[in-house]
């Protein structure tokens, strides 16, 4: 910027001129500055200042972000400036060169488009005809202090000071100094608004003088950190002295190696800031220890944590949700509606990119496949896979780490398998959620409740590390036998799928789509040596095992393929079949026989339903009547809540007596209660119906239906209420070709979950009362 000295006689100003709206700066009269302008209005106005007389009139903007200011977005008072020079630009933009003349005020805008054109007053200045000794004082203390600050700020020189030194009228003085003062654009317009020199002049001089601290504060500083950095840089040119001198006395320089390691491991890492600062103070630290000192050790552990940790390492998720179907669809059979809620994770996550992983809960006898089905997920998802056990797990920092000050401190197991993994978004299955443990060193399921909650597992802090992680965008799996032993916080975090058991038909297809082939390449043989027939694996499925799951089905089958490969290693060629006549020379006598052949059909046994972590089962009620003095006895390990479901069923019977029938005095009879088999513990209230009927049953002399299984809850007036298990019950009773269920009316709901196949082949008869049992369940006399 400079200022125009010479006093020559301006040229005329018209009323009428172009204006031109500027930001970031205020012209003031006499000064010289170049102006870039790009908006097509300033061009235009420029091109008709050019073809005219080369006036145009300049106001500052008051926003200067406003790309076309309106008539109250500009300042009223500015400067009219002659162009000196014009220069187009290869970017359309036009440079020009520009002097100030005097100020005026705008009296009215006479157009807007395609450019301003204003109406202007010219404003004349007062002028100082006497300069007195406080204005002298002033200009004097403008001009050192101008010099001052030229000197602390590097930019002194003998040309400014020379200009300086020659201006003897206030105002143009003011008008230079402030020019070159960097002001808010207020305030720089407040001075040009002040039309007395003299009172411009005080107003610079203010301004000068917080000018001056401003750079007098400035150069302190930039002084400082000159004597910092020279400080810094003769310490580094002394380190790398010695560097020298180690290396050509042929001295490897370890720690130094170790520390520059580290120092890039951090920076390839790429981890969040907070991380980041602390990694780089124990690195600090690990510096200015020795090298065989034992917390040095403890640090860099800590540090080989830190930056091997997937900070921002992460799988890209496979969003194709048809081939994610088939994938699933190749891995398991059936379980559509854990299928039907990956693949709508998969189409949220396709349309929303920043969703927050599920927490969800496989729930399902041993056997049917939970931890597959996760390993099956990450591969339809593609992503990793990891996971950990939690049964038995006691010890809260098994999920929360152990803190640094203890001797062999590590993260906790949640942090292991993502470091393992190397990803940040594996999916994590939690195997065993059910069977977690708590004594004095804290409860694992509390800590699983940070982990299990997306609207805290962002932030995620081990105690190990002392850092948070984010967790919010992993997949996190949790598996268990039974709902009830997890804890109501853990459970209320988690989207609970049940998964039961399987029918002889699934059985078979899964054999022969995923156990058989398996257990043939497990075993070093081929599909030509051996054939299972469709009845052999049925009779495996029924004869051979008795479980909701595959484990044992898979076992027997493991048996029959080892004995091929003995038959095979022993050169022993040919086709071995396996049919329903030969299955006894491989796996010997049946394990299980079919219910109704085992079943007693005599009066005081019924068949029951129950529901156990394995799945369905079969439960036998035996009733024995011996002549006494009354008591109840109970027996084969039953609980408390099974104990009074028998003492509810014998009040029942004894209050209805007389409509049932029954001769016999109680009071001189014993009644014993057993269910079968006695080592195994049992308990719940679903089998009062089954202990009324067997119990009505042997104090009448009426057989039980061989063909009926029948579950239920009963009070001492009769009434039959709702249970739980409902599919797992009814599996049971398929697998034990009983046709014909007795359920409670309120579980009619419950009866549409399970599948259609199922229910084509069995018969529910849903009851209110004990009565109705009875007149299903009882074989009388008349049938």
């Amino acid at each position: 910027m400079e200022f125009f000295q010479n006093k020559e006689q301006q040229p005329n100003i018209p009323d009428e001129l172009p204006m031109l709206p500027v930001r970031d700066v205020v012209v003031y009269s006499y000064m010289i500055l170049p102006l870039f302008v790009g908006r097509e209005s300033s061009v235009a106005a420029i091109e008709d200042a050019l073809s005219n007389n080369r006036l145009i009139f300049l106001a500052t903007q008051h926003d200067a972000t406003e790309e076309d200011p309106l008539p109250e977005g500009i300042y009223k008072t500015g400067t009219v400036a002659t162009i000196i020079r014009m220069l187009k630009l290869p970017d359309g933009r036009i440079k020009i060169l520009i002097q100030g003349l005097a100020k005026a005020r705008i009296i009215e805008f006479i157009q807007q488009r395609p450019f301003y054109r204003v109406r202007l007053e010219q404003i004349e200045e007062p002028v100082v005809q006497t300069i007195d000794l406080e204005t002298e004082a002033l200009m004097r203390n403008i001009k050192e202090q101008s010099e001052k600050i030229l000197t602390l700020k590097n930019m002194y020189s003998p040309d400014v000071v020379a200009i300086l030194e020659s201006i003897e009228d206030p105002g143009r003085l003011a008008d230079l100094v402030v020019s070159n003062l960097k002001l808010k654009i207020n305030e720089a317009q407040a001075v040009l608004e002040i039309l007395d020199p003299v009172e411009r002049l005080r107003k610079v001089n203010e301004l000068l003088g917080k000018e001056m601290e401003l750079s007098t504060m400035q150069a302190k500083i930039q002084s400082q950190a000159k004597e910092e950095m020279t400080k810094t840089q003769r310490e580094y040119f002394l380190r790398e002295q010695l560097r020298a001198i180690q290396s050509e006395l042929g001295e490897i320089d370890e720690k130094s190696k170790e520390i520059k390691e580290f120092s890039e491991k951090i920076i390839k890492a790429r981890m969040p800031k907070p991380v980041k600062e602390e990694a780089f103070k124990q690195l600090g630290r690990l510096e200015q220890m020795h090298p065989d000192a034992a917390e040095a050790s403890m640090v860099r552990t800590y540090l080989d944590w830190l930056v091997e940790m997937p900070w921002s390492r992460s799988t890209r998720d496979r969003l194709d949700i048809k081939e994610a179907k088939r994938v699933l669809d190749d891995d398991h059979y059936n379980l559509e509606k854990v299928k039907e809620r990956i693949l709508e994770y998969l189409a949220v996550r396709k349309l929303q990119k920043k969703m927050k992983g599920p927490i969800l809960c496989f729930v399902g006898p041993p056997g049917v496949g939970k931890t597959s089905l996760g390993r099956s997920i990450a591969r339809a998802l593609g992503r990793k896979f990891t996971r950990i056990s939690l049964g038995g797990v006691r010890d809260e920092a098994e999920i929360r780490g152990h803190r640094r000050t203890y001797i062999g401190a590590l993260p906790g197991r949640i942090v292991q398998g993502i470091k393992q993994v190397s990803s940040n978004n594996p999916v994590f299955m939690l195997d065993e959620v059910d069977k977690i443990g708590a004594d004095f060193r804290g409860d694992p399921s509390a800590a699983l409740l940070e982990v299990l909650d997306p609207e805290q597992n962002f932030s995620f802090s081990d105690h190990y590390l002392n850092v948070p992680f984010d967790l919010s965008r992993v997949m996190f799996i949790t598996t268990g036998n039974l709902i009830d032993p997890i804890p109501s916080a853990l459970k209320d975090r988690m989207e609970i799928l049940n998964i039961s058991g399987y029918t002889d038909e699934e059985k078979l297809h899964i054999a022969k789509k995923y156990l058989i082939p398996r257990q043939l390449e497990e075993n070093g043989i081929e599909a030509g040596d051996i054939k299972f027939s469709d009845e052999a694996i049925l009779n495996i499925i029924s004869l051979y095992t008795r479980e909701a799951g595959l484990r044992n089905l898979e076992r027997e089958i493991a048996s029959i393929c080892r004995k091929v490969a003995r038959k095979k290693a022993e050169d022993a060629i040919g086709l071995t079949r396996v049919t329903e006549a030969n299955l006894h020379k491989f796996l010997g006598a049946p394990k299980f026989l079919p219910e109704n052949e085992v079943e007693i059909h005599e009066p005081g046994v019924a068949i029951g339903l129950a529901w156990t972590s394995a799945g369905g089962e079969i439960l036998h009620v035996e009733v024995s009547l011996m002549k006494g003095k009354g008591n109840l006895t109970l027996t084969g390990h039953m609980g408390d809540v099974m104990k009074e479901s028998a003492q509810a069923a014998l009040s029942y019977a004894r209050s209805r007596a007389s409509k049932l029938k029954i001769k016999s005095n109680f009071d001189l009879l014993d009644i014993h209660v057993h269910v079968p088999a006695g080592a195994i513990p049992k308990d719940g209230p679903s089998a009062g119906v089954t202990m009324a009927t067997s119990l009505v049953s042997a104090l009448t002399r009426m057989p039980v239906r061989r063909d009926v299984a029948m579950t239920g809850e009963i009070t001492l007036l009769g009434r039959v209420l709702v249970i739980g298990g409902i599919k797992e019950k009814a599996l049971a009773a398929l697998r034990a070709n009983i046709p014909t269920i007795i359920l409670p009316e309120s579980n009619k709901k419950d009866v549409e979950e399970i599948p259609r196949n199922i229910r084509r082949r069995l018969k529910f008869v849903f009851v209110k009362h004990m009565d109705d049992v009875l007149d299903v369940a009882l074989a009388r006399n008349d049938q």
